[in-house]
């Protein structure tokens, strides 16, 4: 058995994979477009950056492949409206929507024929997205880094929203390896999101210190935080996140440097400058988010190297009769 396609509305990925959309910068033109080359769908992350910026990123991975490339966005963020106007503009072939739930993209999406794609964690909002228009929706487990909508695991939600909805599901969070893979398609996915091994990769634009943060990251060094967006965040523990722990972190309220990133902000301390602190290598005033799997990534690899692991062990598993997870 091989890995079956992912059929999106008019979009057709050769591999049932989606590179999720890590922000600050972490995901942008060079490894959504890997993804891309190798059969699957690379997104852009747009949170964290300007309008200007997302069209340069969506117009250099163009030019790197004749693949399928979307790009993912918070809710939360306050030029969202305007960073999905610009991503329509430069022909996105989909939009992935996370940290919230807006009812106007779908209507957006419609006008302009471009799949949108919300990231779900609850039977109820995956039926609610499928009533105002969605194409998909992918399930997101506790597992998964960065913000998260529940703390349920993805293998408890995902038999749910599969039985409540009539679009394409696809799993997300803990999903690492080709056995994962099988277990997600065989409970009746229609795809996975992985963001966790593919930011350990070379074309990742996070910084090589960042990276190697990942490799060095054991099973306890995952954490939860309060994130100022109003969701749990999953991520490595930093000196910057012990800090923050010790409330040793200045809140950010009378700062006057706050650039108002968000529409709705905690302001506990500014969330897009220790993201960037962390993409450009400063670890020690950075955060970096992680799926709780991440300790068991021991290598910077290529996209091609990734995605050649998953085809091997997705057929070893099926050979197996998926004994890896079913044991597991």
């Amino acid at each position: 058995m091989s890995l079956p396609e992912l059929t999106i509305c008019n979009l057709k990925s050769s591999l049932p994979i989606i590179q999720g959309g890590m922000g600050v910068r972490i995901s942008l033109a060079p490894l959504a477009a890997a993804v891309a080359n190798e059969g699957g769908i690379g997104l852009i992350a747009a949170s964290g950056v300007h309008p200007p910026e997302l069209a340069e990123h969506i117009r250099k991975a163009k030019e790197l492949t004749d693949g399928i490339v979307g790009i993912n966005i918070m809710v939360a963020v306050r030029e969202f409206k305007e960073l999905i106007l610009t991503a329509i503009q430069e022909k996105i072939d989909l939009i992935v929507a996370g940290a919230g739930f807006s009812r106007d993209i779908f209507q957006l999406g419609k006008e302009h024929n471009v799949p949108i794609v919300p990231i779900v964690s609850s039977d109820r909002v995956a039926r609610l997205a499928e009533k105002f228009g969605a194409s998909a929706v992918i399930v997101e487990g506790k597992e998964a880094g960065g913000h998260l909508g529940t703390d349920r695991p993805l293998f408890s939600i995902l038999p749910e929203i599969i039985k409540a909805v009539q679009i394409p599901v696809i799993a997300a969070g803990g999903i690492l390896k080709g056995s994962d893979i099988v277990k997600a398609l065989f409970m009746g996915a229609k795809g996975v999101q992985m963001g966790t091994r593919f930011a350990a990769s070379e074309e990742s634009s996070a910084a090589p210190a960042w990276k190697e943060e990942y490799v060095k990251a054991k099973a306890e060094d995952v954490v939860l935080i309060k994130s100022p967006v109003g969701l749990p965040g999953q991520a490595l523990n930093t000196s910057f996140v012990r800090d923050l722990f010790a409330n040793k972190v200045p809140a950010f309220k009378d700062i006057k440097r706050c650039v108002a990133c968000l529409k709705h902000c905690k302001k506990d301390f500014c969330i897009i400058e220790a993201l960037e602190n962390a993409q450009q290598g400063n670890i020690e005033k950075g955060l970096i988010f992680c799926g709780e799997r991440v300790g068991e990534i021991k290598d910077i690899l290529s996209v091609k190297e990734i995605i050649a692991n998953l085809i091997k062990e997705f057929k070893e598993s099926v050979a197996n009769g998926g004994r890896e997870w079913k044991e597991g």
